[in-house]
């Protein structure tokens, strides 16, 4: 992976749907990267191809418990575009791993599992259950992101 000087980094995340976890990563890992003076770009999408939906309410609601916003997010699929765009790919559960080797060509090593950051394999969908749930999915990608982004080299612009 290589990127221009001036470039910030690429980060995509990934789930089934695009209104929940991915979308509440992308805005903890937007938050935390501003925190960090870290110059990363961050997107999302779902395997499921979903477009234009708002976010799932309860994962809005809990992110701005954090003074998070993903109010505004509008779903989108999984596009060669995206992947292509993308310096690391994180996925939500191993099926979207395989979603994206079997749909899109020049994956190769930026695919990864979120949950690996964080200590854990997959990180469940909280879509049906109570807001707990949601907070708890809140707090385990919270977690994976941080560490994720703490774990990436800085470029010596960044400091």
């Amino acid at each position: 992976m290589s990127f221009e000087d001036d470039e910030p980094l690429k980060v995509l995340f990934v789930c089934s749907g695009n209104i929940c976890r991915s979308p509440m990563a992308e805005g903890l890992a937007s938050h935390y990267a501003g925190i960090r003076a870290r110059d990363i770009e961050f997107r999302s999408a779902g395997t499921l191809l979903l477009q234009g939906r708002p976010a799932d309410r309860k994962a809005c609601a809990v992110c701005q418990e954090l003074s998070v916003s993903i109010w505004d997010h509008r779903s989108q699929g999984v596009s060669q575009e995206l992947v292509d765009w993308a310096d690391h790919i994180l996925v939500m559960e191993y099926h979207h791993s395989e979603y994206i080797r079997s749909h899109h060509q020049a994956v190769g090593d930026k695919l990864k599992m979120l949950g690996a950051f964080g200590g854990l394999g997959e990180i469940p969908d909280p879509t049906g259950f109570w807001k707990f749930r949601y907070r708890r999915t809140r707090d385990d990608l919270r977690r994976c992101v941080e560490s994720f982004i703490d774990r990436l080299p800085r470029r010596e612009d960044e400091g």
